[in-house]
């Protein structure tokens, strides 16, 4: 079941619409504001429910605060290099809103746009047309976005169409903390992700190509380990980072499975995650310092798995043979992820 309400107002007076997903006693809430999660209330080992993402109790939060908390970020996820991109011998300069770079789609990306809506039983379906030369984008690219929420699962079903070509690489900006929004720390959450290997990058966390293995490296989370074991080692990603704030290697896109699991110390609260792209980025939320639903989100508050094919890829050549964001008239990006809690 789906109910609507009014969630409140944007500064210059657009609606924003609470969409909220019911499966027996959890529920999730989504905003048409950015096709948002604003929260994820799922019962904890003793039944209590407790909301796990990260995200404010009202439109002004989300508009004043920056980290695209619990967003849908596009057109583009994660970075581009000075944001260049040259798509059939022809160069179009994006945003450079990220020490240098292009991140999460430029000045005004999907996170800030109003979608349009419709119920489709007890599925919410999403959509946003970006016009062509929107952020400097060629081609009018039309996205759909359905969400789903059963059996303790929330998937995302993306769809994407262009009629000229393009770059797509969307991800959901959600930040969990499995004890609670506001509850501390998610230092001593046990993490696993199935990966062998990462996409190193320079010191504006731009990758130029090649991988670096994890065995016997912070970035090792092949078997259950806490976040904040490794993560203030003295190691050249992680102080490029700050922290966690690195694509894993999963594979080539298209093959959908498990690709990390959370465990929430105190709640006992479970989330695998489940993706077909061919990597999950890894972000430890090393930068929040921000007031919110539950409390105040300060450094280590939360954590993200964006999943998403490589940053930069549309840069490198090797990155875009695992997964390449171009998308040509004709063409139509899909793609799969959930978060499942238990």
């Amino acid at each position: 079941m789906i109910t609507t309400r009014i969630f409140g107002h944007t500064a210059d007076g657009r609606e924003v619409l609470a969409f909220t997903l019911q499966d027996g006693a959890s529920h999730v809430t989504v905003l048409n504001l950015g096709g948002t999660v604003q929260s994820v209330v799922v019962p904890d080992k003793e039944g209590a429910t407790t909301d796990v993402v990260l995200g404010y109790d009202n439109v002004e939060g989300y508009e004043k605060n920056g980290g695209y908390i619990g967003a849908m970020v596009g057109r583009f996820g994660n970075r581009i290099e000075k944001g260049r991109l040259v798509l059939e011998g022809k160069e179009y300069s994006l945003c450079c809103n990220d020490n240098g770079n292009h991140l999460h789609g430029g000045k005004v990306g999907f996170d800030k746009k109003i979608w349009e809506h419709t119920i489709d039983g007890d599925d919410l379906i999403l959509s946003y047309v970006s016009p062509d030369g929107e952020e400097n984008y060629p081609g009018t690219l039309s996205v759909q976005i359905k969400y789903t929420f059963k059996n303790g699962e929330l998937s995302f079903f993306y769809r994407a169409t262009t009629d000229k070509t393009t770059v797509v690489n969307l991800t959901n900006h959600s930040y969990f903390n499995l004890n609670g929004a506001g509850n501390g720390t998610v230092l001593d959450h046990l993490l696993s992700i199935k990966s062998k290997m990462i996409v190193p990058t320079d010191e504006t966390l731009i990758p130029h190509g090649g991988f670096r293995m994890t065995d016997q490296t912070p970035f090792d989370f092949s078997s259950p380990k806490r976040i904040g074991k490794d993560i203030r080692m003295d190691d050249i990603d992680l102080r490029r980072g700050s922290g966690y704030d690195h694509c894993f290697v999963l594979g080539k896109s298209g093959r959908y499975r498990k690709c990390a699991e959370a465990l929430g110390d105190r709640t006992g609260i479970r989330m695998e995650c489940f993706t077909d792209l061919s990597g999950v980025q890894l972000y430890s939320g090393n930068f929040l310092n921000i007031e919110g639903k539950g409390g105040h989100y300060g450094k280590y508050a939360g954590f993200a798995f964006e999943t998403e094919m490589f940053p930069n890829n549309v840069n490198v050549p090797e990155y875009a043979l695992w997964g390449s964001s171009v998308l040509k008239r004709g063409q139509t990006f899909t793609s799969h992820t959930a978060y499942k809690f238990s």
